[in-house]
């Protein structure tokens, strides 16, 4: 975040959706709030990692179904170039394949386009600030339904949870089942400070964003194992 307004840092957003009244509709929502600035817009992927590696926001809105590269493609891209921009993807619906694909490349987060613009304003500044929007039931529920169904990870993600101790390994497992902190601290009687500081660790040694991205990969190397469907 590096735009200062009134002593305080404006965080910096970059919009992409191949539609332009979207874009012009994002922009005039955030551009509206004090704290936010739209720096660029791109209205495919391709046109979308350029954006982003040149204005280095804080956060990219990034639209799954786009032109010549998707959003998923982007985003794989941006994360592996160590972009430190946090990406939202835009989506229609709630329960999508895509969804499960893109948090798997990195997102941080989805976002329904009919989202009211005081919340998307809002889950702008929560992604930027570095914590995960997406609540652990919906992110569950998502793996539970489309964990298996799309190829497998990286081989050296089995060996990233070699790195954990055995109190992380647990940790991380009911993370990756929806607790919170306050739940697992009192599953394991531990403090929510030190459930915390476990987390932290977690995402340090595998090289994680942030606990949506602990819980995919808890998912995808079978730490933790999808539900079957009820009945």
């Amino acid at each position: 975040m590096s735009e200062p307004d009134g002593g305080r840092a404006r965080i910096r957003v970059v919009v992409a959706d191949d539609q332009e009244l979207i874009r012009a509709g994002l922009r005039m929502v955030l551009d509206a709030r004090p704290d936010l600035t739209v720096v660029g817009e791109a209205a495919d992927g391709v046109e979308a990692v350029a954006v982003a590696t040149r204005t280095r926001p804080d956060v990219v809105l990034m639209d799954v179904r786009m032109p010549r590269q998707d959003g998923i493609a982007a985003t794989r891209e941006l994360v592996a170039a160590g972009s430190p921009a946090r990406v939202v993807m835009l989506t229609t619906f709630d329960v999508d394949e895509h969804v499960y694909a893109a948090l798997r490349a990195g997102a941080s987060a989805f976002l329904l386009k009919d989202t009211r613009p005081a919340d998307l304003a809002e889950a702008v500044r929560v992604v930027a600030r570095g914590d995960a929007l997406l609540a652990p039931t919906v992110t569950r529920r998502l793996l539970d339904r489309f964990a298996g169904r799309l190829p497998g990870p990286a081989p050296t993600a089995d060996r990233a949870l070699a790195a954990l101790t055995a109190r992380e390994v647990e940790v991380l497992t009911l993370t990756a089942r929806a607790l919170s902190n306050a739940e697992i601290a009192a599953r394991l009687h531990l403090s929510t400070a030190t459930v915390k500081t476990h987390v932290s660790a977690i995402l340090t040694k595998l090289g994680l964003r942030d606990r949506i991205q602990a819980v995919v990969l808890a998912y995808d190397t079978g730490l933790v194992r999808p539900e079957p469907p009820a009945g």
